[in-house]
């Protein structure tokens, strides 16, 4: 990447926003991080530090900037929301969705703190990572992380101390994994928690995925009552009876989940699986279309995101095994209903296939955020302090913020196209690159400059091409 000799022109216009979250010095940092993120393709500390030319320091202080600077990372989170808040087309909408979703940040290696060995699905194998839970919005112009927090393996020591203080018998004949298959052991206790968490009296040991999901949800409405209409979505993973649960019950909000084709549905008949009840529906809409007959799975378009997409669903209220009545949609893309069929469900028994569908559409663009986030830095961190990894993530969600106030920003984009002459919109991608084009620019005008006032080339270039080829 080309070396910065000044401080990119979207950092400078919303640095402001942040300025009483740092110190003086420590806000010089943080513009100093942000523009690395952005323009850096090493996000590491040491890469970040080496884009500064003309203003070079030792990298220490951007690495204080996570692991000792006293800024608080509620007051940052605070602040990058107000960005978003103060511009109409990036604000929270009546039509808004939340989600709910988490993504394996992968290390090679051990020497992090609070690093676990994780399934990762994609590659359907056991990997060191870190764990992030996100608890995302999306609207029909816009989309961003609004909480998020990362998961914790479980203290051992301090589950076994908290059973057993709590009344929970644990078997003598477990025991020995102790010493002979720790392994065995945490998962036995994790399984003896799980059973008891809910217990009268049973102290939080241990936070699962589900657990931090459910207070990312509830810290939020506890701060934004206003957003109790928005409905909250969610995949298959998070789509068990005891979150639903407490989404319907405890906090009084909508949702849909995903179900797979091996959960039950409760018929006159019995049980039966979803997979076998939609072969049943595919039959009957096969020989409905011969007779000319109403059919199970009729077109429906959904809205999204400017675009109408076109589905084949069934929907109707069954109960179903642990989640009890539940707005059920069975959904294929192909109107021969040849493709794999997708299952949802809804605790809204009024609702319809179209809502439920544009709702879960809106689950999509969280996996765009930790796709456009690790392009970012998301998971290019190198710091093993706990707290400054904590840091990191919370800075790459300012600048994906950023990016996203950015595409709605008259003001800025009039300031970079009358530099740049490029018509600006799109992506946060594409913002990213036009955040690098205008670093170019004032490369380009530094060096202008600079053989104005009579420096030769041999004088300007030789900290420049340092800067290229010490990377």
């Amino acid at each position: 990447m080309l070396p910065l000799v000044e401080v990119p022109e979207l950092v400078r216009h919303y640095a402001p926003y942040f300025a009483s979250v740092f110190s003086a010095e420590a806000l010089v940092e943080f513009e100093r991080y942000i523009s690395g993120l952005i323009v850096s393709e090493n996000k590491t500390i040491e890469g970040i530090n080496r884009l500064f030319v003309l203003d070079s320091r030792n990298q220490s202080s951007l690495n204080r900037l996570l692991t000792a600077s006293p800024f608080s990372l509620e007051a940052l989170n605070q602040a990058r929301l107000q960005v978003l808040e103060e511009r109409p087309r990036t604000q929270r909408k009546h039509n808004g969705v939340l989600s709910v979703d988490d993504t394996l940040l992968t290390h090679y290696g051990e020497h992090f703190d609070q690093i676990a060995v994780l399934r990762d699905p994609i590659q359907e194998r056991f990997v060191w990572a870190h764990n992030l839970v996100t608890l995302h919005y999306s609207d029909e112009e816009t989309d961003y992380p609004l909480r998020f927090r990362l998961w914790l393996p479980p203290d051992v020591d301090r589950l076994e101390a908290g059973l057993v203080q709590a009344g929970v018998r644990l078997k003598a004949e477990k025991q020995g994994w102790k010493r002979q298959a720790p392994p065995k052991w945490r998962n036995y206790l994790l399984g003896v928690w799980r059973r008891h968490q809910d217990d009268p009296g049973m102290p939080e040991l241990h936070q699962s995925k589900q657990r931090i999901a459910e207070h990312l949800v509830e810290e939020w409405l506890q701060a934004h009552p206003q957003d109790r209409h928005l409905p909250v979505t969610f995949d298959a993973w998070y789509t068990q009876a005891g979150f639903c649960h407490f989404l319907d019950r405890t906090l009084k909000l909508a949702y849909v989940g995903a179900l797979s084709e091996d959960d039950q549905l409760i018929l006159q008949s019995g049980p039966q699986r979803l997979d076998r009840f939609t072969a049943h529906l595919q039959q009957e809409h096969w020989t409905a279309q011969k007779e000319q007959r109403p059919l199970p799975f009729r077109p429906i378009r959904v809205h999204f995101k400017g675009e109408t997409e076109v589905y084949y669903s069934y929907c109707a209220t069954h109960r179903l095994n642990k989640f009890g009545r539940q707005r059920l949609v069975i959904s294929f893309e192909q109107p021969d209903l040849s493709d794999h069929p997708v299952f949802y469900i809804s605790n809204r028994l009024h609702w319809q296939a179209p809502g439920i569908m544009r709702i879960r559409r809106h689950r999509w663009p969280v996996e765009v955020y930790y796709e456009e986030g690790k392009a970012e830095g998301l998971d290019q961190y190198q710091v093993r302090d706990f707290q400054a990894i904590e840091r990191h993530i919370a800075l790459v969600a300012v600048v994906y913020s950023l990016l996203r106030a950015a595409q709605h920003d008259r003001v800025l984009r009039r300031k970079l196209q009358r530099q740049l002459k490029l018509e600006l919109e799109g992506s946060p991608v594409s913002w990213r690159r036009a955040t690098q084009a205008h670093c170019l620019w004032s490369l380009a005008l530094f060096i202008s400059a600079s053989l104005a006032q009579g420096q030769t080339l041999s004088a300007i270039m030789p900290p420049l091409l340092q800067s290229l080829c010490s990377r």
